[in-house]
C-alpha cells in the first residue's frame, strides 16, 4: 500500500496526540504512534526502526546528558542554593518583594551551574517556597514565580535541551550555548519587573537593606559555585572542550565542591545521586530513541518536504514562519517534553525555515526557548507540577499568576523573533563562522 506524505503525518500525529490524552507515557506513545505505519505498508520494517533507535543511542554528545543530570544533582546535595540565595539576597534584597526577586535572581545564577530546569524548581524550590510564604507571600504567587524562572534552567547555558538539539540537528553547541545568554537575561529582567508590580501592589516586604561589605562577604562564599558555569561555557564557547568533556568536567568539579570543599557529600550519597542520575537519564534517553523513531518514519516518507511545498504557498515571509514554527513548538511543549519534542519536530521544521532563509542558530534558539515554555504550561508543565507540590496545592490554582508571568516570558519570545541580533549578536561576536 502506497502512503502519501500527508496520509502519513495524519495518521502518526493523531496517533500520537490519542496516545498523550490516553496517559500513555510519552516515549511509549511515540513508539505505539508508529505501529499503524508498520501494518500499513511493508516499506518500513521494525529491524529497520530498532537500527535507527541504535543510531541515534550512539551520538557521542547524548553523553552529555547523564552527566550535566548528575552534576545538577551534585550541586544540590552539595548545599550551594543556601550560598547562592545569600548572595542573591545581597544584590537585589533590598527591593520591594525582595523574596522574589531573589528567587529570580538565584534561578538565573542557578540555570548556569546546573543545565536543569527541573533540578532548578526542585532544588530552589524546596528552600524558597516555605521561606517565601513564611514571610507572608501568597502561595500562588510564590509557585509562579518559582516555577517560571526555573524555566530559564535549560535557556541560560550551559542547557540540556541545547546539547540535544546540537547532537540532532548538527548545529554547534556552543553557538547555541551564546544565543541564549541574551535572551534569558531577558526573560529574567521581565521576570523581575512582574515581582516588582506585584509587590507594589501587595505591599510584599523588602529584605536587609543594601550593604557592599554584605556583597563581597556572600560573593566569596559563592565564588566556587559561581565559577562553574565559566569553566563549562568558557571551555566549550573557546573551543578547549567538547560539550561531552564539559559535561564530565562538571562532574568532577561538582564532585570536588561537595566533597572536599563543603564536605556535604559522603561517598555513599555520591553513589545514590550516581543512581538517581542513572534513573533519571534512562528515561530521558529512551524517549530520544523512540522520538527518533518517530522522526525517522516522518523523514523516510518525505514529510519535511511535503510541508515544505505546503507552507511555501502560505508565507516566504522568515518572520512570519519563525511566528508558525513558534506557535507548533508552544503546542508541543504543551503536552510533552522538550528532549522528545526537538527530535521529533526539528528535523521536520528544519527545511521551513531554511526555505525562508531563518538562520540555523536563529531557529534554534528559537526552538529551545519555546519549548522551554512548556514546562509552566499545563497539561505537562512539569516545573509547575514540582512547585505546586513543594507548595501542597493543586496545580491549576495558580495558573493565574503564572498566566501573568508567561505574558512577560512571551513579549521576550516575541522580540527574539523580531530582532533576529537578541540571539544572534554574541554568536557572530564570538564565533562569525557559523553564519
Amino acid at each position: 500500500m502506497t502512503m502519501t506524505p500527508g496520509t502519513v503525518f495524519c495518521i502518526m500525529f493523531f496517533s500520537l496526540l490519542i496516545l498523550i490524552l490516553l496517559r500513555v507515557p510519552v516515549s511509549f506513545a511515540l513508539a505505539f504512534a508508529v505501529v499503524p505505519i508498520l501494518l500499513f505498508t511493508p516499506n518500513v520494517t521494525p529491524i529497520m526502526l530498532l537500527q535507527r533507535m541504535m543510531t541515534q543511542f550512539g551520538s557521542f554528545i547524548l553523553l552529555a546528558i547523564p552527566f550535566f543530570i548528575l552534576a545538577a544533582n551534585i550541586m544540590n546535595a552539595a548545599g550551594i542554593t543556601n550560598q547562592l540565595l545569600q548572595f542573591s539576597n545581597s544584590l537585589v534584597g533590598f527591593l520591594p518583594g525582595g523574596l522574589g526577586h531573589i528567587n529570580v535572581l538565584v534561578s538565573m545564577i542557578f540555570a548556569g551551574i546546573s543545565g536543569s530546569s527541573n533540578a532548578d524548581a526542585a532544588g530552589i524550590g524546596s528552600v524558597i517556597i516555605p521561606a517565601m510564604v513564611k514571610e507572608g507571600y501568597d502561595k500562588n504567587f510564590s509557585v509562579a514565580v518559582t516555577a517560571c524562572s526555573a524555566v530559564m534552567g535549560v535557556i541560560i547555558p550551559p542547557s540540556i535541551i541545547m546539547v540535544v538539539w546540537g547532537g540532532v540537528m548538527n548545529v554547534s553547541v556552543a553557538g547555541l550555548f551564546l544565543g541564549g545568554i541574551i535572551p534569558g537575561i531577558l526573560i529574567g529582567g521581565g521576570q523581575m519587573l512582574v515581582v516588582y508590580i506585584y509587590a507594589l501592589k501587595r505591599n510584599y516586604p523588602r529584605e536587609a537593606a543594601f550593604s557592599l561589605r554584605k556583597v563581597l562577604v556572600t560573593l566569596k562564599d559563592s565564588i566556587l559555585a559561581l565559577m562553574s558555569p565559566l569553566i563549562i561555557v568558557g571551555g566549550i564557547v573557546g573551543g578547549f572542550v567538547t560539550p561531552t568533556e564539559a559535561s564530565l568536567i562538571a562532574v568532577l568539579y561538582s564532585a570536588f565542591i561537595g566533597m572536599a570543599v563543603y564536605r556535604t557529600i559522603s561517598v555513599r550519597s555520591f553513589l545514590k545521586l550516581l543512581y538517581d542520575a542513572i534513573k533519571l537519564s534512562s528515561i530521558v534517553l529512551f524517549a530520544v530513541g523512540t522520538a527518533a523513531i518517530y522522526a525517522w518514519v516522518l523523514s523516510y516518507y518525505k514529510v519535511p518536504t511535503y510541508m515544505v511545498n505546503t507552507m511555501s504557498t502560505f508565507t516566504t515571509s522568515p518572520t512570519v514562519m519563525l511566528f508558525l514554527i513558534v506557535v507548533v513548538f508552544l503546542i508541543a511543549g504543551m503536552f510533552i517534553d522538550a528532549v522528545p519534542a526537538i527530535i521529533i519536530f526539528a528535523p521536520l521544521l528544519r527545511p521551513l525555515a531554511d526555505s525562508c532563509g531563518i538562520p540555523p542558530i536563529q531557529f534554534a534558539v528559537v526552538g529551545c526557548v519555546t519549548l522551554a515554555y512548556g514546562l509552566v504550561t499545563p497539561p505537562y508543565g512539569l516545573c509547575l507540577l514540582i512547585t505546586s507540590e513543594i507548595a501542597g496545592i493543586n496545580c491549576m490554582t495558580p495558573l493565574r499568576e503564572v498566566a501573568v508571568f508567561l505574558l512577560a516570558m512571551l513579549a521576550v519570545l516575541i522580540l527574539m523573533v523580531l530582532a533576529p541580533e537578541v540571539t544572534q549578536f554574541l554568536p557572530r561576536l564570538f564565533m562569525p563562522n557559523l553564519f
